[in-house]
Order: structure tokens, then sequence, then C-alpha cells
């Protein structure tokens, strides 16, 4: 009989909802080995634009699993995710709608992160007693290797980057270490995980940024990383969690599901120039069994930072948590400034897209908060004008007005939430700030063009989700670029 445990978080509406994760003492559903899935009917709830629900399905179908998709997108929608597909003629597309047949009939719903734990269709099928899992889920209880995972609210992917960066280059140097080989994914392009379980050796070591979605999903089975990393908290979406207090417990499940053993320590690292991060900090070195590690920008030497190629303090905070993971793991300070010459600063995220009569372009289409956008504003000295705007995800614009004045001399805005970044700068009071509105980002890169002068920085930092005008924010960032591109042409 399936054992179920019972535990709380809050849904979108802040209202208390019912969240129950299958018990890790029930074998029946612990899964050990892929045999798991063979024959059986593995249900693939959002398959995703952005191909979140594409490294999955192919696990299942390879694993021998009878693989059914279902989305609420079109099949034109998720053309480029079936694309990737089409060497399993055997999937089947249940397309545009969720039929609760599916959930009765399957005997395994493996959900997208972006799907609620308290939507109705998942709460069908655990009405029905079927097994609910995730990608993430199936990752940790199947992945021999240690597990690095990295979140917060902004920085995630910069700093997996680089703690994988000064990892493997240095194990390359270093042939004694201790570790193997050295995996990078997470939410990072959609880099694969399940599909490439069969090269990942004990000894390997995989860094993964995960996002509060994920973290939810792996508390449902009481899993957390062996060594966990806190790049800070802001408020994010709240349209999702509601309360940034919920938002953070969501974060906090990368700490509260470690599994402690004396002989086999975990690793807990907080920025501790972060409020709640050094509470947390405080918290957690009361534990037995647990490694707290603590950094800040004031760790990083000065013969460190020369050999940084990327600006602004908030990449040099990033740069503080890859070292820390990489001196746990005893990576040395020489080894450290070997490596960063040959790191290049991630897609869509401050990205120097083209100097143009003077002017440098950058791509920061990954900031989807305030404060990644405030991170962009305060990484360059120069005069700024700064393309903000996109998808509301509740948050509040406050800081980021007082910042866009203090930063920048042009605002052009786009997208739903333009005239609530608008109303945040015009409230700080008389400013020597410009204002502009723009129907779209064809028209704000045309607009910032007329606007800036020799030696200005130009900023897509768009502090916002990316759904209301596009895809995703790679695809936001590919058209800044595209239409950067196109101003001498």
């Amino acid at each position: 009989m399936l054992r179920i445990g019972v535990g709380y978080s809050t849904s979108m509406n802040n209202e208390s909802c019912v969240r129950k994760y299958v018990g890790s003492q029930n074998d029946k559903y612990r899964i050990t080995k892929k045999d798991f899935f063979i024959g059986k009917k593995v249900l693939v709830m959002g398959l995703g634009r952005f191909g979140g629900g594409v490294d999955v399905t192919k696990f299942a179908a390879q694993v021998g699993a009878k693989v059914i998709v279902t989305d609420l997108a079109t099949k034109q929608q998720l053309s480029d995710s079936i694309k990737k597909l089409k060497e399993f003629p055997d999937i089947q597309f249940h397309l545009g709608s969720h039929d609760p047949a599916d959930f009765r009939q399957a005997d395994i719903i493996v959900a997208n992160p972006a799907v609620p734990a308290n939507n109705k269709f998942l709460q069908f099928a655990r009405r029905h007693n079927k097994f609910v899992t995730s990608q993430i889920g199936i990752f940790f209880q199947l992945c021999p290797a240690t597990i690095i995972g990295i979140t917060g609210a902004n920085g995630k992917s910069t700093t997996a980057a680089l703690t994988a960066h000064l990892l493997k280059k240095s194990k390359i140097e270093n042939r004694k270490s201790k570790f193997g080989g050295v995996w990078l994914s997470g939410n990072i392009g959609n880099e694969p995980l399940l599909t490439t379980l069969n090269q990942i050796k004990a000894n390997d070591l995989v860094v993964l940024e995960l996002s509060s979605f994920q973290l939810e999903q792996l508390s449902e089975i009481q899993k957390a990383p062996k060594v966990s990393l806190l790049t800070n908290l802001t408020p994010n979406h709240l349209d999702r969690y509601g309360t940034f207090a919920d938002y953070c417990a969501a974060k906090e499940n990368i700490f509260k599901f470690q599994k402690l053993n004396k002989d086999n320590p975990v690793v807990s690292i907080f920025n501790t120039e972060d409020k709640i991060a050094a509470e947390w900090f405080e918290k957690y070195k009361k534990d037995s069994g647990r490694v707290c590690i603590k950094f800040s920008t004031n760790d990083v030497s000065w013969d460190i930072r020369d050999c940084f190629a990327l600006p602004g303090r908030a990449n040099l905070s990033n740069l503080a948590a890859a070292i820390a993971i990489a001196r746990y793991f005893g990576i040395d300070n020489d080894q450290i400034k070997n490596t960063l010459s040959t790191f290049k600063a991630l897609p869509h995220r401050l990205e120097l897209v083209e100097k143009i009569n003077g002017v440098r372009w950058y791509n920061d289409s990954k900031a989807t908060t305030p404060q990644g956008a405030i991170a962009a504003l305060e990484a360059f000295d120069q005069p700024k004008i700064i393309i903000a705007g996109g998808y509301d995800k509740n948050l509040s614009f406050d800081e980021l007005g007082r910042k866009v004045c203090e930063h920048a001399k042009v605002a052009i805005l786009i997208g739903q939430t333009a005239e609530k970044i608008a109303d945040a700068i015009r409230s700080v009071g008389p400013s020597n700030t410009r204002i502009e509105m723009a129907a779209s980002l064809s028209e704000a890169v045309k607009l910032a063009n007329q606007l800036a002068v020799s030696g200005d920085v130009v900023l897509l930092s768009p502090a916002c989700a990316s759904y209301d005008m596009f895809e995703n924010y790679e695809h936001r960032g590919r058209e800044f670029i595209r239409l950067v591109h196109q101003i001498n042409s």
C-alpha cells in the first residue's frame, strides 16, 4: 500500500494547501534503478516551450516506459521541443489541454517544475494513488555522484558555471584531485540531467543550478544536495508564492533536507553579506554532521580579482561563492588564478553584444528580478541607458526606481510592468533620469540608439520575466542581439 506523508506549503493565493510526498521508507516507490520504469505508463506533464520536459521524456522512452506528453500549449507552440524527440516515434502527444483520463491511466506522473504542487491535475493523480515525481527527483535518486546544489534569487547560473569551470580546469591541471569528472547542469540552457546518467561515475562532481520550484519538488522526497550553496535572497516569483517568506521557505529546502552523517558530512555554504543567509548560517552551523562555510566579497584577494573579467560587485559575490566550493574540494589560489582567465560570461548575463560609435551594448536578459537589474546598473561607472520591463511577477519596483534615478540617465520601459516601473521612478521625486515608453523591444533599441552618445552603456536588464512578449529570457536576449547588430546594417 502506498504510504503518504503530509507537509504544508502555501499556494499562490496565500491559502494553505496540503502537499503530499511519497515517504522514502516505502521501497515500492523509491527509485533505485532505471528498471523501475520498464513497461510503465509515464505521463510527462509539461513539455515546455523552453524544452524543460525534453530530458525526462527522452529518458523515460530510453529506459522502456510507455510515454505520453501532456501540455496546455499547442503542437505549433511546442514545435521546437517536439523536434528534439523525433527519434522516439512511439511517444504520444496530448497537447492543448490536460485530460483527467491520462492521469487516471498513468502509473507515473512526472511534473514540470513550473507546475505548482497544488495543481488540480496533480491533486487528482494523488487521490487516485498515482506516483507523482519530477525530473530533479528522479535524478537525485539515481545519480551516483556527489551533487553540488546552487540556489538563490540572483547569480545562480553564473556561480554554477564558475564553480564547474574552477573544478574542471583545476582537475585537468592537478591530476591528484580526489574527485573525477565535473558535470554542469540544471537551468543553464536546459543541459540534460537524466540522459547523462550513464556517463556519471560515483567519484564525479555534479554542479546543479536549482530553482525554488525544483527545491519544492525535492522536498517532496526529502532530498537535497551533499553540498548546498545560497547566493542571496531577494523577493522573486511572488505570483506563485504570494509572500517573500514562502519563497524563502522554498529556498531553505536546499539545507533543510540534507542528510546529516558525521562520517560523511554535508556542506552548507552561505553568503553572510545577505541578511537571511547570515541568519541561516547561525541556525545551521549548530547541526551535528554539517560543515558550515560562509563567504563574502571580502574573501576575494586582489590578485584573484585581477584575473576576473566579469564586471560588478554581484559578479564578485558569485566568484566568492564559487571559490568557497573550490577551496572545499582542495583547489588552491594559484589554480584558481590560472583558470579564471579562461572563464567567459554566460549568454544573456551582462553579455557585451557590440560597441557601436563608442556606445557599449549589453544583453542582460537573464536579469528577471529588480535586484538583478540593480546589480547590472551598479556594475558600470559610465552613463547608462536601461531598457527594462516585462511580465509582472508581482514584485516591488520601489528599490529599482531609486537605483534607476541614481545610476541611469534614461530608462526605456516596455511590457506589462512599464507603468509600474515608471511610477516607482517618479515616486523618488525630482531627478535627472529621463523616462521613455516603448511599445516593443525593437522600438526601445531604436530609441536607445537615438539617445546614446559615445561613452554610454546601453543595458537590456529587464528586471522582469519575458512571458508577456517572448517565449523566454533567451528569446528576448537573442532578439535584442539581432536588433543591436542591425543598427549599422
